[in-house]
């Protein structure tokens, strides 16, 4: 009688599925991490009045190194002289975000290490528009205290938010009157005007880019 000796087949190594399961999750939760902020992005610039969204630009990139000078977020703009002020320096607050006495130097431009002023801007409580620039990445990640994401939440800012600055001993407050959206080539937004005293914080959007500039325009309220 012959015999014939059938080698059975390996059983499926567990590990290996397991493995191949942890490694489809955590690429499945890295995604969601990114894109899930930037969904709800839009769900918020969306439910602005379409006469405050202004068109976007066509500009791509994503956050790098240099997003951390103010120079290179609107590039078309000519440098404005500095501002010949005794005053270096000044504190914003913005209750609803958490953000206490955060320094906002002026004539600086490193946004590491403060918010800046733009250069050339009125100062607060004077009649024209006083520019603050902040970083921001991914609002999971935002910390008030560090200033490499301390404006990562300034989208849900809502009209009639305070804002409130400390400048030479006297604290001014203004109310968020609206929020635009513009491209780096859109430098209106950087414009005096001399109606009313205001104040503009703007920070790079969508949430981890710096595709566009996220404007948020605010007015001094009278005691």
């Amino acid at each position: 009688m012959l015999y014939r000796y059938v080698k059975a087949l390996p059983e499926p190594r567990r590990h290996l599925r397991f493995i191949a399961f942890g490694l489809t999750g955590i690429g499945l939760v890295m995604l969601a991490n990114v894109g899930l902020p930037l969904f709800v992005y839009r769900l918020q610039t969306q439910s602005l009045s379409p006469q405050i969204i202004s068109p976007l630009g066509q500009t791509k990139a994503v956050l790098g190194a240099d997003s951390i000078r103010i120079e290179q977020w609107f590039p078309s703009v000519p440098a404005l002289p500095s501002w010949q002020s005794k005053i270096t320096d000044y504190n914003l607050s913005i209750p609803k975000l958490g953000i206490k006495q955060a320094l906002v130097k002026i004539n600086s431009e490193d946004l590491s290490q403060s918010l800046v002023h733009y250069a050339g801007t009125t100062l607060p409580g004077q009649y024209g528009n006083a520019i603050i620039f902040g970083h921001s990445v991914l609002p999971q990640f935002f910390n008030p205290k560090k200033y490499k994401t301390i404006f990562s939440t300034l989208p849900t800012l809502q009209e009639g938010d305070e804002i409130l600055v400390d400048f030479d001993g006297i604290t001014y407050r203004y109310q968020v009157i609206n929020m635009v959206e513009v491209s780096p080539q859109d430098v209106s937004v950087l414009e005096q005007h001399y109606d009313a005293e205001y104040l503009s914080l703007i920070t790079c959007v969508p949430p981890g880019t710096y595709l566009h500039r996220l404007v948020v325009k605010a007015k001094l309220v009278r005691f």
